[in-house]
C-alpha cells in the first residue's frame, strides 16, 4: 500500500523527531514544520494526508492554522489531529469547534498517536477513492501507484501519474494550464502554465498510441479527459 503522508507541525525539535521516528516505523512518509507559516505552504506544495498539529507555538498558533485551512477549499477536508499539553475541556472543544478531527494530550505514547492517527484517516478516507478506475482498457490504481493498458504496466513519471489521476476521476470537463497546475502542482509552486504542455505531451506518450486520444485538447482553454470521440 503507497504510504500516507503525515506533515508534523511542532516548535520543539525533540518532540518532532519522536514523533517522526514511530510515523516512519509505522510505514508512513514524513514531512515537518516549525511554524504555522511553513506548514500552510508544505499542505498547498505537498498535499499531505493529514496534519498533526501542535496547539502552542510562537506566532501564529495552530488554532489559527487550523481554522485557516478549513477555511480553504482547497484544504478543507485535510484531516487534523491536535497535540496540546492542556487537558482542560474548553481547550479540547476549542480544538474540535476549530475543525480539528481529533486531539491528543502530551506527553503520549507513540503507540497511542499512530493508533489515533490511523483511525482518523480511516474516517477521512471517502469510499471509492482507492478503488481502481478503468477507462477503455486503462487502469490506474491509486494504492500501488500503478497503471496498466490493456493488462500491460505502462511506465510513467509522479507528475504524468498524478496528472492522469486527476483527469480520470474528473472526466468530460475542459481544465485551463492554470487549473491544472493548481489542482496537479499546487498553488504554491511557480512553474510556467508552458510546462503543463510538456507534461501532458510526455503523458500521451506514455500511454501509447491506444490511449493518448483520452486527453483531448480543446482549443482556447486547456485539456479534457474524454472516452467520447
Amino acid at each position: 500500500m503507497t504510504a500516507k503522508t503525515v506533515l508534523i507541525v511542532d516548535d520543539e525539535a525533540p518532540i518532532r523527531e519522536m514523533i517522526a521516528v514511530a510515523l516512519e516505523m509505522a510505514d508512513y512518509h514524513v514531512l515537518e514544520a516549525d511554524n504555522a507559516q511553513d506548514a500552510h505552504a508544505m499542505v498547498v506544495d505537498h498535499q499531505p494526508d493529514l496534519l498533526l498539529l501542535d496547539w502552542m507555538m510562537p506566532g501564529t498558533s495552530g488554532i489559527e492554522l487550523a481554522r485557516r485551512l478549513k477555511r480553504e477549499e482547497a484544504t478543507a477536508e485535510l484531516p487534523i489531529i491536535m497535540l496540546t499539553a492542556k487537558g482542560e475541556e474548553d481547550n479540547k472543544i476549542q480544538g474540535l469547534e476549530s475543525g480539528a478531527d481529533d486531539y491528543i494530550t502530551k506527553p503520549f505514547s507513540p503507540r497511542e498517536l499512530v493508533a489515533r492517527l490511523k483511525a482518523v484517516l480511516r474516517r477521512a478516507t471517502p469510499r471509492g477513492v482507492e478503488d481502481p478506475i478503468e477507462i477503455n482498457g486503462l487502469l490506474l490504481d491509486p494504492v500501488s501507484h500503478r497503471v496498466s493498458a490493456d493488462g500491460k504496466a505502462l511506465e510513467m513519471g509522479p507528475t504524468e501519474y498524478r496528472l492522469l489521476q486527476f483527469f480520470m476521476t474528473h472526466q468530460e470537463r475542459a481544465y485551463t494550464r492554470s487549473q491544472l497546475l493548481d489542482q496537479v502542482w499546487g498553488g504554491n509552486v511557480y512553474v510556467e502554465e508552458r510546462t503543463v504542455d510538456v507534461h501532458i505531451r510526455r503523458l500521451r506518450k506514455a500511454l501509447g498510441d491506444v490511449h493518448q486520444n483520452l486527453i483531448q485538447t480543446v482549443r482556447g482553454t486547456g485539456y479534457r479527459f474524454s472516452a467520447r470521440v
